[in-house]
């Protein structure tokens, strides 16, 4: 599984309220997204910096969501380009389903 954290940067600081509204707007987007097993928004707590963290199926469906018109929709939203890190997540624990996945290698 991979990890995907986005950021964006704000030039201003923005209220929990407003960003949650913002956050909705986008969420259906995400539904049913080929290879997407979660997305979690998030946003810091001086209201600076916000973004998601998603868990994928593999690098590639990660790859297939971050392109070129993603960018753009995501810029035009926050007002600035988002940094995309890409991390492995070989061991999840999930206490809702008291279960410990591990990924395929």
């Amino acid at each position: 599984m991979i990890v995907t954290i986005t950021t964006f940067h704000l030039k201003r600081a923005a209220s929990l309220e407003e960003m949650t509204k913002v956050f909705q707007g986008t969420a259906p987007k995400y539904q049913n997204m080929a290879g997407l097993l979660r997305k979690n928004y998030w946003m810091s707590e001086d209201g600076l910096r916000v973004g998601g963290i998603y868990l994928w199926t593999s690098r590639a469906h990660a790859d297939r969501a971050y392109t070129p018109e993603w960018k753009k929709f995501v810029e035009s939203k926050y007002g600035t380009p988002p940094v995309i890190e890409y991390l492995y997540s070989p061991v999840m624990v999930d206490n809702r389903e008291g279960t410990i996945s591990v990924a395929a290698a």
